[in-house]
């Protein structure tokens, strides 16, 4: 068998948390070294909310997979070229936003996995697999287990959906977009209501029920992140670099204004 690791996934299937940081403004391939040494599992690498493009994106992907941190590439939309060729670039998992049913969920694991789970096309070497001749059904067998496919559910409709959302085969995880949830619910913001709590609870079971990982993303108060930590979530955006760069930078200007 192909020997082929996921960090973020070895750690999911042993039940510990794994713990991601979204890049919106890194744009070089050494952030991936720097995360990991800062204790980071997985790099949520979005091409949703910013102006990376995909190559720059497959770069860190790669740079990453070889420092012992998963890479998770955040697609746009739900074409299949957006998914697919951060793939066949050197991902080790997609993240889809804003998936509201069933139908969504499968139709983005029909493009992400192999058959017989999915249809994904095949290519030549692939990167992930250090451009090694590999049998074809040994590489996508490999492949197939070792992707991370990530479902985002970020309004009430999916959240009230979750149970057939994780019901469906290929699927990995259901992250909250919290953020998003609690403007679609009408509480902007607000993301320690009762309601989003309930949010969790909700998706948790479901997640249970399936055996799928559910997710975090949206929360960074430490002591709500524990609330949600506890109700189940294992899949967790711990921040994003810009705010971590900015409350870093923020803190070392006070403390030296404060020297004279």
């Amino acid at each position: 068998m192909t020997d082929l690791k996921n960090a973020a996934l070895d750690r999911l299937r042993d039940g510990q948390l794994a713990l991601g940081i979204g890049l919106r403004q890194a744009r070089t391939v050494d952030i991936a070294k720097a995360m990991r040494t800062a204790g980071f599992d997985w790099l949520f690498i979005d091409m949703e909310h910013n102006s990376m493009d995909l190559d720059t994106a497959v770069q860190i992907s790669v740079a990453a997979q070889d420092a012992g941190i998963t890479p998770v590439v955040r697609v746009p939309g739900y074409e299949s070229f957006h998914a697919t060729r951060a793939l066949d670039g050197g991902a080790q998992g997609v993240v889809v936003p804003h998936v509201d049913d069933a139908a969504t969920a499968a139709r983005m694991v029909s493009q992400c996995r192999y058959p017989p789970v999915g249809h994904r096309s095949v290519t030549g070497a692939l990167p992930q697999l250090d451009f090694r001749p590999t049998p074809l059904a040994e590489a996508t067998e490999t492949i197939n287990r070792e992707t991370l496919l990530v479902i985002m559910l970020e309004s009430p409709q999916a959240i009230a959906r979750a149970d057939e959302i994780a019901a469906v085969p290929g699927v990995d995880a259901l992250l909250i977009g919290t953020s998003d949830l609690s403007m679609e619910m009408g509480i902007p913001g607000q993301v320690g209501h009762p309601d989003i709590a309930k949010a969790y609870e909700t998706v948790v079971e479901a997640c249970r029920k399936h055996g799928k990982h559910p997710g975090m993303g949206g929360v960074y108060d430490p002591p709500l992140m524990q609330r949600y930590i506890e109700i189940g979530a294992r899949l967790i955006l711990g921040g994003n670099d810009l705010p971590l760069l900015m409350q870093a930078a923020t803190e070392r200007t006070k403390t030296l204004r404060a020297m004279l």
